[in-house]
This record gives C-alpha cells, structure tokens and sequence, in this order.
C-alpha cells in the first residue's frame, strides 16, 4: 500500500525530494528509501549513529515528523548543498564596495537555493549627500532595484526559488517611498517587504504624536505619525505590502538580545535573524497524532506529543553539524547559537478533528496548550543535549534564565535549563509548509486554516497528459472514512468563514509560545472597510504577536481565491481554465529581428485572438535560416503559445524572457543593451501587446480588465503558468502544481 494519500502527493515528492542521478535515474525507490537516508544522514553526527538511526525513522514515519524541504530534498545526498531554508545577511555597508559586496554575497546564497533578508535602513536616503565625489545619493530603493534584477537572473539561471525579504525601519528618511513602491506593479517583483516598527512609533500613533524621519541622527523631515501608519495600512490594503514587524518586541523577547540585534526577516518572517543568520526549520504534523477524532474522545496524547517533539529537536540540532552553508559568516553563526525552529503544522486539522472551531475561544486554548508541550519538551530536549554534548557556544546562563521565553516554561525544565545550559539558543518557530503538508496528505498548511475542504489539481501522468484528481483537506478526508457522504459538521470551517479577529486570536495564542517568530496571512474579504482592516493590525500588537500580513484581493495583485456555488460542500475551488479554442483564421503580425552575433535574422509572427472585441496574444512562431537555434526555438514557441491559450494575464511572459541573461554577453540592439536573444523575444512580445492595446506600457500591467472573459481570477504560478494561486503562511502558493515562493 502507497504511503501517499493522493497521486499529486507521489508527484511532489518525485519532482521535489526523491534522490535521482545526474542522468534523472531515481535513487529513492520509495518514500520510505528517502526516510532512510535523511534518518541515517541525521544520526551520522551521533557518536553512536546506529542508535539514535531508528528512533528518528520512526518520527519521519507516516509524516509524522516534517523536516522542511531542503533537509528532504537534501541530507544523506553526499552533494553541496545547504539544508538551511534562508538566511538573514550582513549589515550593509552604506558605501560602493560595502553595497555590491553584499549583492555579491546574495548572489551566491540566492545561487544555492536560499532565501534571504536584507535590512536596507543602513543606506543613505535618497538625496543626501555622498562625499568626495560631489553627488546625491539614489537612497535604498535603488539599490533594491539592483538586487531585484540580480535575483531575476539567478532565477533565469536555474536557481530553485528567488524569494527575497526587504526591511526598512519605521523611521527612515526614506520610508514614504518604500511604503509606496509595490504600487508599481512591475517593480520589487522578488521582494516581500516589511516595515520595522518600533514600540515608540506606535505610542506616538495612539498620541496623534509627530515622528522624525532621522538617518545617522539627522532629521530630515517631521510627520504625523498617524498619517504615515495610515499611509503604511493604506498600501497593504490597496496592494498586500508591506508587511509589518514590531522590531522591538522581537529584540526585548529574544532569548539572544544579550549577544545580537536583529533587523531583519527570512522572506515569509518566521525567522528574525541576526546578520548572516540562518533558519533551520522543521514541523511537528498535528494532524496525524489525534486519537479517536471526530469522537467525544478525540484527543492528542501529551506523551507522544511531547516523545516526538524531543526526537525532532535532536534530529535537528544534527542538521546543523550536518550541514553546507553558502558563506563561512552563515556557518559561524550557525554554530555559535545552534538556533533551530521547530514548528507545526495540521493545526486546523487537528482542532477540527477535536471538534473545535478554528478561531473559537475553545480552539485558542487548545492552541495554546498543544504549543505550550511542544516549547517545553523542546527546551527540555535540548537542556538534555547540553548536559551530553555541551551548551552552545555563545550560552550565558544569566541571560537566558532571564529570557521571557524561559520564564514561561515549566518548573522542572527551568530547573534543567539552570543545570546544563541549553544547547540551542532558540528552538521554536511557525514557518510556511505548503508542498510538505501537501506530501503528508494535503493536512492543514501550519496554523493557518483549512483553506478549501477540497478543490480540484491537474495532475502529470507518465505519458504525459493531465487528468483532473479531486483533493480532499486531510480532515475532510478522515471524515468521509468515517461518515461517507454525511455532511461536514459545523464547527469545519475554512477560510472563507473567518473573521480577521480568528486569525489574530490564533496566530497570538501561538506566538506565546513561540520564541522566534510565525509565518502567517491574514485573509480578508475585499469588501472589508479600510477602518476595520486597520483593526487588525492594531489588534496583532496589542495580542502580543511579533508581526502582522495580511491578503486583500486588489487590483494590483488579484483576486487569489473563486468559490464554485455549484459545489456547496468544496466551499473553495481553484479555478483551471481550458485552452481556449482556435479560430481557423487569425489577425497578427511579423517582426524581424537582427541579432548582432547571428548571420540571420529571425521572424517573430505573434498571432491573436479577439474575445468580446479586445485582442489578446494566442500563439507565436519564430523562423530563421540559423539552424543553431532550431530545437530551442520551436520548443520555445510552443511552450509560450500554450501559456498563450490558456487565457488570463499572460504579461509574465514577457518579464521571465527579459530576465534572461547569456552568460557569453548581450548585445546593444537599437541603442539598448538587451542580455540575451531570449530578452530580445520577449522585447518583440511587449512591443506587440502594447501595439494590440493588451498591455498599457513596458512593464506596466495589463490594459484590458484582468477578470473580463478569458481572463484570470487573479496572478499565475511562475512555475506552471496555472492561475490556482492562494497567500498563504505570506507566500503566495500554487494548488495546482505545489509552487511555493517560499520553497
């Protein structure tokens, strides 16, 4: 029997995380082969590996343990990589050398497949002076500008994922601009932003109070506080940026405020890190250790909870001596703190199993509870590994002793703690886990709710069709083996049936627990009024969470969800559309395009179609004499042409070609460098859709009315080109073919 609930699942772990050889030969027989490899991979560190082998299979068995992907994907492989999911990097240096030394240093963290965070509040603003060379400096969102085309091409170049967090504080010079800039909805396209806000900035927005924009103790400008919080509110509600992160309270409660100063994220804020910190991260499946569910007895049983939460802590903490890193600097902080994030993930599963409402007071203490066994099995695990095996380096009891976090924690693992120390500096953290609960039988995505009790995935076949496959949510699943067709009970709850309070309540229950930080978006209707939107992030810092996201459909990013009414019991369903038709004629148009490293020149034809009186692009051809390029150009065509048909805003196109660059060098084509033939072709496709009215300028968006027909319901998966997009965890993720921007 398949250890996987659902053919999609098998394919995930085909694509994702099954071993294969250079030549595409799997490695992993099964999902049980990759078990075993990350089991022995992890006891390797062991000084007795062949003990501790066993009890960690038995943890990863039936997805009860998660580690997250790129321990999956990468431990026991003998091959370069990081098991690291992202990385905070080094303060930047506000010069030259200082600046293009760090993108170099994101370049090649981003190159192995690492998210990473920036601070960019150390940058001059813009307009101030740079001495010695008589000239203004361009300010922070500049030089992001720069570090989002390098993303771009690391992307173009085969790298996993590009996703980046961009940070700048409440108080910079510069903040107006960044608070704007994702209203230009071609630019900062790899970045998640996010204002550091200070605990003075908010009292000054409960007193109506004036706030300085200040660099290097310089005031360069006096606002209402509340004027820029409102225009901060404003932008993420009229386009989901920024996020918000309450800076302080994350530095006050940190268990290392005595040793660093965190001014950054990871890209989905699970993790603040200090410069060159990096996240390790893992998730306890709640979802499979409820007993008796949808029973009076359901429950989750405090000893196996508490057993497989110390055995995931050990299995991490190997990880860090099991390792790669990208940069020696993400090495030595690795190893000095020793910190691990340990989160979970089934959460709305399991409530629902219990029969508890997701939101509800019952469910917050039930949250609260099951979280509060996880922090302090994992504290007393890893005070249990110090006493074997050492404290971590940098440990001052004095300190951590002190820390909120500990204080908080059971007698008897304070007491543990006092003795031997601890051997990781922090060890709790909520962070995305979309493709992994997806592998583990689609269960509940970390303590976000149930996002829809089923919806519809093409799904790969051997020979390379699609079939459609119904995907039932874990819980959902469980009760039909239970009660067949009988209709969900009413505490079952998805997404769609919360309030923003839910949301709060659930993500603050957590947090109490949680020594780093959790990753999580707040969905909210699109017709919610902007005071009470403003509620929500009001309530976010006054409920003690260490951070706020939240998701409006809006005309900038798109509406990411469709109910299908026809379906009552799948209360949400991604929409896939059909290729659309070809008429046997067609208007379009053929360009010519001399490439100057190349004899001759290629022809572009770009044919469209006309739906309710508007064109749209439908299907291109390029023709040359140079054979060199044959294969790769009716590949090309033929790829393009098939995102063409299927309708919605297929103006991606255009940017993924343009971010293309040739490693052998660009040419100038008409007074512009373009950096590759590729760009060039995607140049030629712009040109004609703002010539057929489909697109209103170079790298502007769409012209036509984005959900008119044949359109999209909202933004399409760069991965696959489908339009089944949801937010998520503050990642925007695919239930089509498992793409998340957070890995």
């Amino acid at each position: 029997m398949s250890a996987f609930a659902a053919p999609i699942a098998e394919q995930i772990w085909d694509m994702k995380y099954r071993l294969k050889g250079a030549d595409g030969t799997p490695l992993d027989e099964t999902v049980e082969a990759t078990w075993d490899r990350i089991a022995r991979a992890l006891a390797a560190p062991e000084a007795e590996p062949a003990k501790w082998q066993g009890p960690f299979r038995e943890a990863l068995q039936d997805f009860r343990f998660l580690p997250a992907g790129r321990i999956v994907a990468g431990a026991g492989t003998d091959r370069s990589v990081t098991l690291f999911n992202c990385f905070v990097m080094g303060t930047i240096e506000d010069s030259m050398s200082g600046i293009f030394s760090a993108l170099r240093e994101a370049a090649l963290t981003l190159q192995q497949g690492g998210g990473i965070g920036y601070d960019f509040s150390t940058i001059r603003p813009k307009g101030a002076d740079v001495h010695g060379v008589a000239a203004d400096a361009s300010g922070p969102l500049s030089f992001m500008d720069v570090w989002d085309a390098m993303c771009r091409t690391i992307m173009s170049a085969g790298s996993r994922r590009g996703a980046m967090m961009a940070t700048l504080r409440c108080d910079h010079p510069d903040i107006e601009d960044f608070v704007a800039a994702k209203s230009d909805p071609a630019r900062l396209r790899m970045f998640n932003l996010s204002v550091l806000v200070t605990d003075p900035f908010m009292e000054a927005v409960a007193a109506d109070g004036d706030w300085p924009l200040v660099f290097r103790g310089q005031t360069h400008t006096v606002l209402k506080a509340r004027d820029l919080w409102d225009a901060i509110m404003r932008a993420t509600y009229d386009y989901a940026e920024p996020g918000v992160i309450f800076i302080d309270r994350i530095n006050t409660t940190n268990n290392l405020r005595y040793a660093e100063t965190i001014a950054a994220t990871n890209p989905c804020g699970e993790q603040p890190l200090p410069p060159y910190g990096a996240c390790l991260l893992g998730s306890v499946n709640l979802a499979k250790l409820v007993r008796n569910p949808f029973t009076d007895e359901a429950r989750i049983d405090a000893e196996e909870l508490a057993a497989l939460t110390g055995t995931a802590i050990r299995m991490m903490d190997n990880v860090v001596d099991a390792s790669r890193f990208p940069l020696p600097q993400q090495a030595d902080e690795a190893r000095a703190k020793r910190r691990i994030g340990l989160g979970v993930t089934g959460l709305a599963d399991a409530l629902a199993m219990c029969g508890l409402r997701y939101g509800a007071p019952e469910a917050v203490v039930a949250t609260g509870d099951w979280l509060r066994r996880i922090a302090n099995a994992a504290y007393g695990t890893s005070a249990a590994l110090a006493a074997e095996k050492g404290a971590f380096p940098l440990y001052d009891g004095t300190a951590i002793q002190a820390a909120p976090m500990v204080r908080r924690l059971d007698a008897d693992v304070q007491a543990a703690i006092a003795e031997h120390g601890l051997r990781n500096a922090l060890l709790t953290s909520i962070a995305p886990t979309g493709t992994i609960s997806l592998l583990a039988g689609n269960v509940s995505s970390g303590i976000e709710p149930i996002f829809a009790n089923s919806y519809t995935r093409k799904v790969l076949q051997p020979d390379g069709s699609r079939t459609e496959e119904l995907v039932e949510d874990y819980a959902v699943a469980v009760w039909r083996d239970l009660h067949g067709d009988a209709p969900l009970p009413d505490h079952m709850v998805s997404v769609a049936d919360l309030a923003p309070s839910d949301h709060v309540a659930m993500q603050a229950a957590a947090q109490e627990w949680v020594d780093s930080s959790i990753s999580k978006t707040i969905n909210v209707p699109a017709d919610i009024d902007f005071d009470a939107f403003k509620d929500v992030y009001l309530q976010a810092w006054h409920e003690g969470c260490k951070g706020c996201t939240t998701y409006r459909p809006n005309a900038v990013t798109g509406s990411v969800l469709s109910t299908d009414d026809a379906k009552p019991e799948t209360a949400k369903v991604v929409q896939m559309f059909d290729p659309l038709d070809r008429p046997s004629t067609l208007p379009g148009e053929t360009y010519k395009l001399k490439w100057p490293q190349s004899e001759h020149a290629l022809y572009i034809t770009i044919n469209d179609i006309e739906i309710d009186g508007r064109r749209r692009p439908f299907e291109i051809f390029v023709n040359s004499k140079n054979m060199e390029h044959f294969a790769w150009t009716v590949a090309l065509t033929r790829m393009i042409s098939a995102v063409f048909r299927r309708g919605g805003d297929v103006s991606f196109v255009v940017e993924e070609l343009k971010a293309v660059f040739d490693p052998r060098g660009g040419a100038w084509v008409q007074g512009k460098y373009v950096p590759s033939i590729l760009a060039a072709i995607g140049g030629v496709i712009e040109r004609h859709m703002i010539a057929t009215g489909f697109l209103s300028g170079e790298g502007l968006g769409l012209k036509i009315d984005p959900v008119a027909p044949g359109a999209a319901p909202g933004p399409a998966c760069p991965h696959c080109g489908s339009f089944d997009i949801h937010m998520a965890e503050g990642c925007a993720t695919c239930a089509s073919c498992g793409f998340s921007k957070c890995g």
